[in-house]
Protein backbone atom coordinates (compact mmCIF):
# COMPACT_ATOMS: atom_id res chain seq x y z
CA UNK A 1 0.00 0.00 0.00
CA UNK A 2 1.30 3.46 -0.89
CA UNK A 3 2.07 5.74 2.03
CA UNK A 4 -0.58 8.26 0.97
CA UNK A 5 -3.16 5.47 0.63
CA UNK A 6 -2.43 4.40 4.19
CA UNK A 7 -3.08 7.95 5.41
CA UNK A 8 -6.39 8.20 3.56
CA UNK A 9 -7.58 4.92 5.06
CA UNK A 10 -6.56 5.69 8.64
CA UNK A 11 -6.87 9.43 9.23
CA UNK A 12 -10.36 10.41 10.30
CA UNK A 13 -9.77 13.85 11.81
CA UNK A 14 -7.27 15.71 9.64
CA UNK A 15 -6.05 19.24 9.13
CA UNK A 16 -6.81 21.39 6.09
CA UNK A 17 -3.19 21.00 4.91
CA UNK A 18 -3.41 17.21 5.17
CA UNK A 19 -6.60 17.13 3.13
CA UNK A 20 -4.96 19.29 0.47
CA UNK A 21 -1.97 16.97 0.40
CA UNK A 22 -4.31 13.98 -0.01
CA UNK A 23 -5.90 15.67 -3.03
CA UNK A 24 -2.44 16.36 -4.46
CA UNK A 25 -1.40 12.76 -3.90
CA UNK A 26 -4.52 11.47 -5.63
CA UNK A 27 -3.72 13.53 -8.71
CA UNK A 28 -0.06 12.45 -8.68
CA UNK A 29 -1.06 8.76 -8.67
CA UNK A 30 -3.40 9.40 -11.60
CA UNK A 31 -0.61 11.21 -13.45
CA UNK A 32 1.87 8.40 -12.84
CA UNK A 33 -0.67 5.88 -14.10
CA UNK A 34 -1.16 7.91 -17.30
CA UNK A 35 2.61 8.21 -17.76
CA UNK A 36 3.02 4.45 -17.45
CA UNK A 37 0.47 3.95 -20.21
CA UNK A 38 1.87 6.57 -22.56
CA UNK A 39 5.62 6.01 -21.97
CA UNK A 40 6.37 9.28 -23.72
CA UNK A 41 9.65 11.06 -22.94
CA UNK A 42 9.27 14.58 -21.64
CA UNK A 43 10.98 17.52 -23.23
CA UNK A 44 11.16 19.29 -19.89
CA UNK A 45 13.09 16.81 -17.76
CA UNK A 46 16.13 19.03 -17.32
CA UNK A 47 16.35 21.19 -14.24
CA UNK A 48 16.99 24.22 -16.41
CA UNK A 49 15.04 25.19 -19.53
CA UNK A 50 16.56 27.16 -22.37
CA UNK A 51 13.64 28.21 -24.55
CA UNK A 52 15.85 29.86 -27.12
CA UNK A 53 15.32 33.32 -25.70
CA UNK A 54 18.40 33.29 -23.51
CA UNK A 55 16.29 32.98 -20.34
CA UNK A 56 17.54 29.59 -19.20
CA UNK A 57 17.29 30.74 -15.58
CA UNK A 58 13.63 31.72 -15.85
CA UNK A 59 12.56 28.99 -13.41
CA UNK A 60 15.30 29.56 -10.83
CA UNK A 61 12.97 30.93 -8.15
CA UNK A 62 10.38 28.20 -8.72
CA UNK A 63 13.11 25.59 -8.36
CA UNK A 64 14.05 27.03 -4.99
CA UNK A 65 10.57 26.09 -3.83
CA UNK A 66 10.28 22.72 -5.57
CA UNK A 67 13.79 21.25 -5.36
CA UNK A 68 14.42 21.52 -1.64
CA UNK A 69 12.52 20.89 1.55
CA UNK A 70 11.90 23.27 4.45
CA UNK A 71 10.03 23.88 7.68
CA UNK A 72 6.95 25.38 6.03
CA UNK A 73 6.26 22.77 3.37
CA UNK A 74 2.92 21.02 3.17
CA UNK A 75 2.41 17.47 4.45
CA UNK A 76 3.78 14.82 2.11
CA UNK A 77 5.88 17.26 0.07
CA UNK A 78 8.71 15.48 -1.72
CA UNK A 79 11.06 17.88 -3.55
CA UNK A 80 12.30 16.99 -6.99
CA UNK A 81 12.38 18.08 -10.66
CA UNK A 82 9.32 15.96 -11.42
CA UNK A 83 7.16 18.58 -9.68
CA UNK A 84 8.04 21.27 -12.20
CA UNK A 85 7.66 18.71 -14.96
CA UNK A 86 4.13 18.03 -13.74
CA UNK A 87 3.34 21.76 -13.71
CA UNK A 88 4.61 22.14 -17.27
CA UNK A 89 3.10 19.01 -18.79
CA UNK A 90 0.23 17.60 -16.77
CA UNK A 91 -1.63 20.24 -14.78
CA UNK A 92 -4.45 22.01 -16.61
CA UNK A 93 -5.59 25.23 -14.97
CA UNK A 94 -8.71 27.16 -15.99
CA UNK A 95 -8.77 30.92 -15.43
CA UNK A 96 -12.23 32.46 -15.63
CA UNK A 97 -12.08 36.16 -16.40
CA UNK A 98 -9.49 38.10 -18.41
CA UNK A 99 -10.05 41.57 -17.00
CA UNK A 100 -7.92 43.47 -14.51
CA UNK A 101 -7.56 40.53 -12.14
CA UNK A 102 -7.52 37.93 -14.92
CA UNK A 103 -4.58 39.56 -16.72
CA UNK A 104 -2.55 39.43 -13.52
CA UNK A 105 -3.57 35.82 -12.90
CA UNK A 106 -2.55 34.69 -16.37
CA UNK A 107 0.83 36.36 -16.05
CA UNK A 108 1.48 34.99 -12.55
CA UNK A 109 0.42 31.43 -13.35
CA UNK A 110 2.47 31.32 -16.54
CA UNK A 111 5.55 32.59 -14.69
CA UNK A 112 4.91 30.10 -11.87
CA UNK A 113 5.56 27.19 -14.19
CA UNK A 114 2.06 26.13 -15.26
CA UNK A 115 2.32 25.02 -18.88
CA UNK A 116 -1.32 24.46 -19.85
CA UNK A 117 -3.80 27.24 -19.08
CA UNK A 118 -7.27 27.92 -20.48
CA UNK A 119 -9.02 31.26 -20.11
CA UNK A 120 -12.71 32.13 -20.53
CA UNK A 121 -14.10 35.64 -20.94
CA UNK A 122 -17.18 36.92 -22.74
CA UNK A 123 -16.10 40.57 -23.01
CA UNK A 124 -14.27 42.59 -25.64
CA UNK A 125 -11.60 45.17 -24.91
CA UNK A 126 -12.72 48.72 -24.23
CA UNK A 127 -10.44 51.75 -24.14
CA UNK A 128 -11.34 52.25 -20.46
CA UNK A 129 -9.71 48.88 -19.65
CA UNK A 130 -6.25 49.94 -20.74
CA UNK A 131 -5.12 51.72 -17.60
CA UNK A 132 -4.91 48.46 -15.62
CA UNK A 133 -5.36 45.47 -17.96
CA UNK A 134 -1.75 45.48 -19.10
CA UNK A 135 -1.99 42.60 -21.59
CA UNK A 136 -3.93 44.86 -23.94
CA UNK A 137 -2.36 47.55 -26.13
CA UNK A 138 -3.37 50.83 -27.72
CA UNK A 139 -0.49 51.26 -30.20
CA UNK A 140 -0.41 49.42 -33.53
CA UNK A 141 2.63 47.36 -34.48
CA UNK A 142 3.35 49.63 -37.46
CA UNK A 143 4.17 52.58 -35.18
CA UNK A 144 7.18 50.77 -33.65
CA UNK A 145 7.14 53.09 -30.64
CA UNK A 146 5.25 53.72 -27.45
CA UNK A 147 2.97 56.74 -27.25
CA UNK A 148 2.23 58.38 -23.95
CA UNK A 149 -1.17 57.09 -22.77
CA UNK A 150 -2.65 60.52 -22.11
CA UNK A 151 -1.62 61.74 -25.58
CA UNK A 152 -3.17 58.68 -27.23
CA UNK A 153 -6.40 58.98 -25.26
CA UNK A 154 -6.63 62.67 -26.18
CA UNK A 155 -6.11 61.78 -29.84
CA UNK A 156 -8.88 59.19 -29.65
CA UNK A 157 -11.35 61.54 -27.98
CA UNK A 158 -10.68 64.40 -30.43
CA UNK A 159 -10.98 62.08 -33.42
CA UNK A 160 -14.17 60.48 -32.10
CA UNK A 161 -15.74 63.90 -31.65
CA UNK A 162 -15.29 64.62 -35.36
CA UNK A 163 -17.29 61.60 -36.45
CA UNK A 164 -20.75 60.26 -35.86
CA UNK A 165 -20.88 58.23 -32.63
CA UNK A 166 -22.40 55.27 -34.43
CA UNK A 167 -19.22 54.71 -36.43
CA UNK A 168 -16.69 55.75 -33.79
CA UNK A 169 -16.11 52.15 -32.79
CA UNK A 170 -15.15 51.20 -36.34
CA UNK A 171 -12.49 53.95 -36.38
CA UNK A 172 -10.94 52.85 -33.08
CA UNK A 173 -8.57 50.30 -34.54
CA UNK A 174 -7.44 52.64 -37.34
CA UNK A 175 -6.73 55.37 -34.80
CA UNK A 176 -4.06 53.30 -33.05
CA UNK A 177 -6.33 51.16 -30.86
CA UNK A 178 -4.64 47.86 -31.66
CA UNK A 179 -6.66 45.66 -29.30
CA UNK A 180 -9.82 47.70 -28.71
CA UNK A 181 -12.90 45.76 -29.77
CA UNK A 182 -11.17 42.37 -29.79
CA UNK A 183 -12.06 39.49 -27.41
CA UNK A 184 -10.17 39.79 -24.13
CA UNK A 185 -9.53 36.06 -23.84
CA UNK A 186 -7.96 35.77 -27.29
CA UNK A 187 -5.70 38.81 -26.97
CA UNK A 188 -4.62 37.89 -23.43
CA UNK A 189 -3.80 34.31 -24.43
CA UNK A 190 -1.72 35.41 -27.42
CA UNK A 191 0.19 38.00 -25.41
CA UNK A 192 1.05 35.59 -22.58
CA UNK A 193 2.30 32.95 -25.02
CA UNK A 194 4.34 35.62 -26.78
CA UNK A 195 6.10 36.68 -23.59
CA UNK A 196 6.39 33.33 -21.75
CA UNK A 197 7.85 30.72 -24.04
CA UNK A 198 6.71 27.14 -23.51
CA UNK A 199 3.29 27.94 -22.06
CA UNK A 200 0.08 27.12 -23.93
CA UNK A 201 -2.92 29.34 -23.25
CA UNK A 202 -6.19 28.36 -24.92
CA UNK A 203 -8.80 31.16 -25.13
CA UNK A 204 -12.57 30.71 -24.99
CA UNK A 205 -14.57 33.75 -26.08
CA UNK A 206 -17.95 32.86 -24.61
CA UNK A 207 -20.09 32.86 -21.50
CA UNK A 208 -19.29 30.31 -18.83
CA UNK A 209 -22.81 28.94 -19.22
CA UNK A 210 -22.14 28.23 -22.90
CA UNK A 211 -19.70 25.48 -21.99
CA UNK A 212 -20.99 22.01 -21.27
CA UNK A 213 -20.66 20.98 -17.63
CA UNK A 214 -18.25 18.21 -18.65
CA UNK A 215 -15.85 20.87 -19.98
CA UNK A 216 -14.94 21.88 -16.43
CA UNK A 217 -14.02 18.32 -15.48
CA UNK A 218 -10.92 18.51 -17.68
CA UNK A 219 -9.10 20.83 -15.27
CA UNK A 220 -7.28 20.05 -12.05
CA UNK A 221 -7.71 23.56 -10.60
CA UNK A 222 -10.08 26.43 -11.46
CA UNK A 223 -9.08 30.03 -10.67
CA UNK A 224 -11.64 32.83 -10.68
CA UNK A 225 -11.01 36.46 -11.60
CA UNK A 226 -14.66 37.48 -11.75
CA UNK A 227 -16.59 40.62 -10.80
CA UNK A 228 -20.02 38.99 -10.64
CA UNK A 229 -21.71 37.16 -7.77
CA UNK A 230 -23.94 35.31 -10.22
CA UNK A 231 -20.97 33.92 -12.15
CA UNK A 232 -19.25 32.83 -8.94
CA UNK A 233 -22.39 31.08 -7.78
CA UNK A 234 -22.65 29.26 -11.12
CA UNK A 235 -19.07 27.92 -11.05
CA UNK A 236 -19.42 27.05 -7.37
CA UNK A 237 -22.50 24.96 -8.17
CA UNK A 238 -20.67 23.26 -11.05
CA UNK A 239 -17.66 22.11 -9.06
CA UNK A 240 -19.73 21.13 -6.02
CA UNK A 241 -21.92 19.07 -8.33
CA UNK A 242 -18.85 17.03 -9.36
CA UNK A 243 -18.27 15.74 -5.83
CA UNK A 244 -19.38 12.21 -5.10
CA UNK A 245 -19.79 11.00 -1.53
CA UNK A 246 -19.06 7.71 0.15
CA UNK A 247 -21.70 5.91 2.20
CA UNK A 248 -20.33 7.49 5.38
CA UNK A 249 -20.78 10.98 3.92
CA UNK A 250 -17.09 11.64 3.22
CA UNK A 251 -16.23 13.05 -0.23
CA UNK A 252 -14.49 10.94 -2.86
CA UNK A 253 -11.18 12.78 -3.27
CA UNK A 254 -10.82 11.84 -6.93
CA UNK A 255 -13.99 13.84 -7.77
CA UNK A 256 -12.88 17.11 -6.13
CA UNK A 257 -11.87 20.14 -8.20
CA UNK A 258 -10.20 22.82 -6.02
CA UNK A 259 -11.37 26.37 -6.65
CA UNK A 260 -9.27 29.49 -5.99
CA UNK A 261 -11.36 32.65 -5.98
CA UNK A 262 -10.12 36.24 -6.09
CA UNK A 263 -12.01 39.50 -6.12
CA UNK A 264 -11.24 43.21 -5.88
CA UNK A 265 -13.21 46.38 -5.22
CA UNK A 266 -11.22 49.58 -5.15
CA UNK A 267 -8.55 49.28 -2.47
CA UNK A 268 -10.14 46.14 -1.04
CA UNK A 269 -9.70 42.56 -2.17
CA UNK A 270 -10.01 38.95 -1.13
CA UNK A 271 -8.68 35.55 -2.00
CA UNK A 272 -10.08 32.22 -0.90
CA UNK A 273 -9.54 28.52 -1.39
CA UNK A 274 -12.57 26.28 -1.82
CA UNK A 275 -12.18 22.51 -1.60
CA UNK A 276 -15.71 21.26 -2.42
CA UNK A 277 -17.09 18.92 0.20
CA UNK A 278 -14.35 19.83 2.70
CA UNK A 279 -14.20 23.61 3.12
CA UNK A 280 -17.06 26.11 2.99
CA UNK A 281 -18.22 26.70 -0.56
CA UNK A 282 -19.10 30.10 -2.01
CA UNK A 283 -22.77 29.67 -1.13
CA UNK A 284 -21.87 28.95 2.52
CA UNK A 285 -20.42 32.47 2.86
CA UNK A 286 -22.70 34.63 0.73
CA UNK A 287 -23.26 36.71 3.85
CA UNK A 288 -19.77 38.18 3.30
CA UNK A 289 -21.04 40.19 0.33
CA UNK A 290 -23.07 43.31 1.18
CA UNK A 291 -26.34 43.88 -0.68
CA UNK A 292 -26.22 46.13 -3.73
CA UNK A 293 -27.10 49.77 -3.03
CA UNK A 294 -30.50 50.80 -4.36
CA UNK A 295 -32.47 54.04 -4.10
CA UNK A 296 -36.21 54.36 -3.38
CA UNK A 297 -38.02 55.64 -6.47
CA UNK A 298 -39.89 58.21 -4.39
CA UNK A 299 -36.55 59.76 -3.37
CA UNK A 300 -35.35 59.84 -6.97
CA UNK A 301 -38.57 61.41 -8.22
CA UNK A 302 -39.36 63.89 -5.44
CA UNK A 303 -36.45 64.65 -3.11
CA UNK A 304 -33.06 63.96 -4.74
CA UNK A 305 -30.20 64.81 -2.36
CA UNK A 306 -27.05 63.59 -4.13
CA UNK A 307 -25.50 63.39 -7.61
CA UNK A 308 -26.28 59.66 -7.66
CA UNK A 309 -29.98 60.41 -7.18
CA UNK A 310 -29.98 62.71 -10.23
CA UNK A 311 -28.17 60.15 -12.35
CA UNK A 312 -30.46 57.29 -11.37
CA UNK A 313 -33.52 59.48 -12.02
CA UNK A 314 -32.36 60.06 -15.58
CA UNK A 315 -31.50 56.37 -15.95
CA UNK A 316 -34.51 54.67 -14.36
CA UNK A 317 -37.32 57.17 -14.86
CA UNK A 318 -36.60 59.84 -17.46
CA UNK A 319 -35.21 57.47 -20.10
CA UNK A 320 -38.46 55.51 -20.20
CA UNK A 321 -40.51 58.70 -20.36
CA UNK A 322 -38.55 60.51 -23.07
CA UNK A 323 -37.30 57.60 -25.20
CA UNK A 324 -40.27 55.25 -25.12
CA UNK A 325 -39.61 51.76 -26.44
CA UNK A 326 -35.88 52.35 -26.87
CA UNK A 327 -33.56 49.90 -25.10
CA UNK A 328 -30.92 51.53 -22.92
CA UNK A 329 -27.41 50.21 -23.60
CA UNK A 330 -24.90 51.17 -20.93
CA UNK A 331 -22.07 50.46 -23.36
CA UNK A 332 -23.41 52.90 -25.95
CA UNK A 333 -21.58 56.25 -25.52
CA UNK A 334 -24.51 58.22 -26.95
CA UNK A 335 -26.89 56.68 -24.43
CA UNK A 336 -24.51 57.36 -21.56
CA UNK A 337 -23.99 60.97 -22.73
CA UNK A 338 -27.76 61.48 -22.77
CA UNK A 339 -28.05 60.24 -19.17
CA UNK A 340 -25.21 62.56 -18.16
CA UNK A 341 -26.82 65.59 -19.79
CA UNK A 342 -30.22 64.91 -18.20
CA UNK A 343 -28.60 64.35 -14.79
CA UNK A 344 -26.82 67.71 -15.08
CA UNK A 345 -30.15 69.46 -15.77
CA UNK A 346 -31.75 67.70 -12.79
CA UNK A 347 -28.82 68.69 -10.59
CA UNK A 348 -29.19 72.33 -11.60
CA UNK A 349 -32.91 72.15 -10.84
CA UNK A 350 -32.29 70.93 -7.25
CA UNK A 351 -29.00 72.80 -6.74
CA UNK A 352 -26.94 69.59 -6.62
CA UNK A 353 -23.34 69.77 -7.85
CA UNK A 354 -20.63 67.15 -8.43
CA UNK A 355 -22.19 65.35 -11.41
CA UNK A 356 -19.47 64.20 -13.80
CA UNK A 357 -19.42 61.89 -16.79
CA UNK A 358 -17.20 59.36 -14.99
CA UNK A 359 -19.53 59.38 -11.98
CA UNK A 360 -22.47 58.82 -14.34
CA UNK A 361 -20.74 55.75 -15.76
CA UNK A 362 -19.95 54.48 -12.28
CA UNK A 363 -23.51 54.85 -10.97
CA UNK A 364 -25.26 53.43 -14.03
CA UNK A 365 -22.88 50.49 -14.44
CA UNK A 366 -22.37 50.05 -10.67
CA UNK A 367 -18.66 50.52 -11.27
CA UNK A 368 -16.19 50.74 -8.40
CA UNK A 369 -12.88 52.31 -9.50
CA UNK A 370 -10.36 49.55 -10.14
CA UNK A 371 -6.90 49.84 -8.60
CA UNK A 372 -4.10 48.05 -10.44
CA UNK A 373 -2.08 47.42 -7.28
CA UNK A 374 -5.05 45.72 -5.62
CA UNK A 375 -5.39 43.40 -8.61
CA UNK A 376 -1.69 42.59 -8.37
CA UNK A 377 -1.80 41.74 -4.65
CA UNK A 378 -4.89 39.52 -4.92
CA UNK A 379 -3.73 37.78 -8.11
CA UNK A 380 -0.34 37.01 -6.57
CA UNK A 381 -2.07 35.44 -3.57
CA UNK A 382 -4.33 33.34 -5.80
CA UNK A 383 -1.42 32.19 -7.99
CA UNK A 384 0.61 31.23 -4.92
CA UNK A 385 -2.29 29.23 -3.46
CA UNK A 386 -2.72 27.48 -6.83
CA UNK A 387 0.97 26.53 -6.79
CA UNK A 388 0.64 25.26 -3.21
CA UNK A 389 -2.31 23.04 -4.09
CA UNK A 390 -0.52 21.65 -7.13
CA UNK A 391 2.82 20.89 -5.45
CA UNK A 392 2.34 21.09 -1.65
CA UNK A 393 5.51 23.23 -1.54
CA UNK A 394 3.99 25.09 1.41
CA UNK A 395 1.04 24.87 3.76
CA UNK A 396 -2.16 26.28 2.28
CA UNK A 397 -4.03 29.40 3.31
CA UNK A 398 -6.74 28.75 5.87
CA UNK A 399 -9.63 29.47 3.53
CA UNK A 400 -10.02 33.28 3.29
CA UNK A 401 -7.65 36.26 2.91
CA UNK A 402 -8.85 39.85 3.16
CA UNK A 403 -6.80 42.78 1.84
CA UNK A 404 -7.49 46.39 2.78
CA UNK A 405 -5.22 48.81 0.97
CA UNK A 406 -6.65 51.93 2.62
CA UNK A 407 -5.27 50.76 5.98
CA UNK A 408 -1.75 50.37 4.61
CA UNK A 409 -0.45 46.94 3.70
CA UNK A 410 -3.04 45.13 5.79
CA UNK A 411 -3.68 41.44 5.25
CA UNK A 412 -5.44 38.92 7.40
CA UNK A 413 -6.46 35.32 6.96
CA UNK A 414 -9.59 34.01 8.64
CA UNK A 415 -11.31 30.61 8.70
CA UNK A 416 -15.03 30.20 8.07
CA UNK A 417 -17.34 27.42 9.15
CA UNK A 418 -18.87 25.11 6.60
CA UNK A 419 -22.67 25.11 6.50
CA UNK A 420 -23.61 21.48 7.01
CA UNK A 421 -27.04 22.16 5.53
CA UNK A 422 -25.82 24.09 2.48
CA UNK A 423 -27.97 23.19 -0.52
CA UNK A 424 -24.93 23.38 -2.82
CA UNK A 425 -22.06 21.55 -1.08
CA UNK A 426 -23.75 19.51 1.63
CA UNK A 427 -23.61 15.70 1.29
CA UNK A 428 -27.34 15.83 1.94
CA UNK A 429 -29.73 18.66 2.87
CA UNK A 430 -31.84 17.24 5.72
CA UNK A 431 -35.56 16.70 5.12
CA UNK A 432 -37.84 14.81 7.46
CA UNK A 433 -41.00 13.23 6.00
CA UNK A 434 -43.73 10.81 7.04
CA UNK A 435 -43.22 7.12 6.37
CA UNK A 436 -46.35 6.93 4.26
CA UNK A 437 -45.47 9.75 1.90
CA UNK A 438 -45.65 8.97 -1.80
CA UNK A 439 -43.09 10.05 -4.35
CA UNK A 440 -45.57 12.57 -5.81
CA UNK A 441 -46.15 14.18 -2.42
CA UNK A 442 -42.41 14.19 -1.77
CA UNK A 443 -41.86 16.16 -4.98
CA UNK A 444 -44.64 18.55 -3.96
CA UNK A 445 -42.92 19.00 -0.60
CA UNK A 446 -39.66 19.92 -2.31
CA UNK A 447 -41.37 22.54 -4.46
CA UNK A 448 -42.97 24.15 -1.37
CA UNK A 449 -39.79 24.15 0.73
CA UNK A 450 -38.47 27.71 1.12
CA UNK A 451 -34.86 26.50 0.96
CA UNK A 452 -35.34 25.42 -2.64
CA UNK A 453 -37.33 28.45 -3.75
CA UNK A 454 -36.54 29.46 -7.33
CA UNK A 455 -34.16 26.50 -7.65
CA UNK A 456 -36.68 23.82 -8.61
CA UNK A 457 -39.41 23.79 -11.24
CA UNK A 458 -39.73 20.21 -12.53
CA UNK A 459 -37.49 18.04 -10.36
CA UNK A 460 -36.40 14.53 -11.31
CA UNK A 461 -35.53 12.10 -8.52
CA UNK A 462 -33.00 9.26 -8.47
CA UNK A 463 -31.73 6.93 -5.77
CA UNK A 464 -28.37 5.15 -5.93
CA UNK A 465 -28.33 5.47 -9.71
CA UNK A 466 -31.93 4.28 -10.16
CA UNK A 467 -34.37 6.71 -11.72
CA UNK A 468 -37.41 7.00 -9.47
CA UNK A 469 -39.04 9.68 -11.60
CA UNK A 470 -37.73 11.55 -14.65
CA UNK A 471 -39.41 14.66 -16.04
CA UNK A 472 -37.76 14.17 -19.43
CA UNK A 473 -37.38 12.74 -22.00
CA UNK A 474 -40.98 11.67 -22.58
CA UNK A 475 -40.16 7.97 -22.81
CA UNK A 476 -38.48 7.99 -19.36
CA UNK A 477 -41.27 10.08 -17.89
CA UNK A 478 -43.80 7.50 -19.05
CA UNK A 479 -41.72 4.61 -17.72
CA UNK A 480 -41.25 6.15 -14.26
CA UNK A 481 -44.71 7.73 -13.89
CA UNK A 482 -46.20 4.74 -11.97
CA UNK A 483 -43.67 5.36 -9.18
CA UNK A 484 -45.35 8.66 -8.33
CA UNK A 485 -48.11 6.84 -6.42
CA UNK A 486 -45.71 4.48 -4.67
CA UNK A 487 -44.54 5.05 -1.12
CA UNK A 488 -41.10 6.64 -1.09
CA UNK A 489 -39.96 4.37 1.74
CA UNK A 490 -40.60 1.30 -0.38
CA UNK A 491 -38.85 2.83 -3.42
CA UNK A 492 -35.80 3.39 -1.19
CA UNK A 493 -35.71 -0.24 -0.14
CA UNK A 494 -36.91 0.39 3.40
CA UNK A 495 -33.96 2.62 4.32
CA UNK A 496 -35.13 5.02 7.05
CA UNK A 497 -32.46 7.62 6.22
CA UNK A 498 -30.61 8.02 2.94
CA UNK A 499 -29.74 10.51 0.19
CA UNK A 500 -31.82 11.20 -2.91
CA UNK A 501 -30.37 13.04 -5.92
CA UNK A 502 -32.54 15.80 -7.36
CA UNK A 503 -32.00 17.14 -10.87
CA UNK A 504 -33.74 20.14 -12.37
CA UNK A 505 -33.20 22.41 -15.35
CA UNK A 506 -32.77 25.32 -12.93
CA UNK A 507 -29.96 23.54 -11.10
CA UNK A 508 -26.38 23.73 -12.30
CA UNK A 509 -25.39 20.57 -10.43
CA UNK A 510 -27.13 17.93 -8.37
CA UNK A 511 -29.16 18.73 -5.27
CA UNK A 512 -28.61 16.05 -2.63
CA UNK A 513 -31.41 15.63 -0.09
CA UNK A 514 -31.01 13.39 2.94
CA UNK A 515 -34.47 12.01 3.59
CA UNK A 516 -35.26 10.81 7.10
CA UNK A 517 -38.54 9.07 7.75
CA UNK A 518 -40.28 9.96 10.98
CA UNK A 519 -40.57 7.19 13.55
CA UNK A 520 -43.94 6.08 14.85
CA UNK A 521 -47.13 4.55 13.48
CA UNK A 522 -47.75 4.98 9.80
CA UNK A 523 -50.46 7.46 8.93
CA UNK A 524 -53.22 6.72 6.48
CA UNK A 525 -53.06 8.49 3.15
CA UNK A 526 -56.69 9.60 2.69
CA UNK A 527 -56.13 10.10 -1.06
CA UNK A 528 -55.52 6.38 -1.53
CA UNK A 529 -57.58 4.94 1.32
CA UNK A 530 -60.07 2.29 0.23
CA UNK A 531 -58.40 1.64 -3.12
Amino acid sequence: MHRWEYHICNIHVVTFETLTWMLHSTFCLQRLSMADQQQQPSSLLSSRIDDGSGMENRWRDIERLLLRSGNLVGPGFEPGPELREALQNDFRVLVIGAGGLGCELLKDLALSGFGHIDVIDMDTIDVSNLNRQFLFRIVTQSFHLLIDFSHTLHYYLVSAAKHEQSVAGSHALRLGMQDVGKPKSEVAAARVMQRVKGVTVIPHFCKIEDKDIAFYKDFQIIVLGLDSLEARCYINSVICGFVEYEEDGSPDLSTIKPLVDGGTEGFKGHARVIIPGITPCFHCSLWLFPPQITFPLCTLAETPRSPAHCIEYAHLIQWGQDRIGEYFDADNPEHMKWIYDQALKRGEQFNISGITYSLTQGVVKNIVPAIASTNAVVAATCALETLKIATMCSTGMDIYMQYTGTEGIYLRTVPHDKDRNCIICSPGVPLEVDKSITLQKFIDTLLKDSRFKLKLSKPSVSYHGNNLYMQAPAVLEEMTRPNLQEQLLRLMGGETSDVLNINDRRLTGVLRVRVTFREGADTIDMDTAGT
